[in-house]
């Protein structure tokens, strides 16, 4: 009788493996939710294209951040990161969502760029206005996105999904674009004898 410990041992790993897709994406497996089998479609649908969508945001947060220039390098470099990784977290916890009502999340970029509808950024660098406003036009795209899908997967009994698209992908969305537009406002500095109601 051969044992576990018999069998000769290899370190060497098991290099170029391929094999058959498992799960097409777009399709749900049956889980033990209590959700039917078309609500956690119609739900992985709705997260996976605002799950994209968010990819794509945070990209053009870390270029953005890169790029950033002027007197307000500084504090808006380190916003944009702070930003950027806040998506990331929610970018997580959507694809863990499509994930765990049984469908396939959304991953390759190549895949991702073909479902986005936030538009591509230039290649070169922009003005830092034109950067921000941009940054916001993707948070309005996905801010709508999420209120509707919200309402919608909360009709159909997904109160998860509902949760997620508003404590986490609205909540956090509104903040972020908040900071930022505050950035666009052409107001001049504070000067003293103002603040001293003079």
């Amino acid at each position: 009788m051969t044992t576990t410990s018999d069998r000769p041992r290899h370190s060497q790993p098991w290099l170029h493996q391929h094999g058959v897709e498992v799960q097409a994406y777009g399709t749900v497996r049956q889980f033990p939710l209590g959700l039917s089998a078309d609500a956690r479609g119609y739900s992985c649908q709705r997260v996976n294209r605002i799950l994209a969508d968010s990819q794509i945001l945070y990209a053009h947060y870390k270029k953005h951040h890169w790029l950033m220039r002027g007197p307000t390098f500084y504090s808006l470099h380190l916003l944009l990161d702070k930003h950027a990784g806040e998506q990331l977290v929610i970018i997580d916890s959507l694809a863990e969502r499509v994930q765990s009502l049984g469908g396939v999340a959304v991953g390759d970029p190549r895949h991702v760029a073909e479902i986005t509808r936030i538009p591509r950024a230039p290649d070169g660098v922009e003005a830092v206005p034109a950067m921000l406003s941009r940054l916001l036009e993707g948070h309005e795209q996905i801010l709508i996105d999420a209120h509707d899908a919200a309402s919608r997967v909360g009709a159909l009994g997904d109160d998860g999904t509902n949760d997620l698209l508003v404590s986490e992908v609205i909540r956090t969305g509104e903040l972020q674009a908040w900071f930022l537009a505050e950035h666009l406002v052409d107001t001049p500095l504070v000067r003293l004898d103002e603040r001293e109601g003079r």
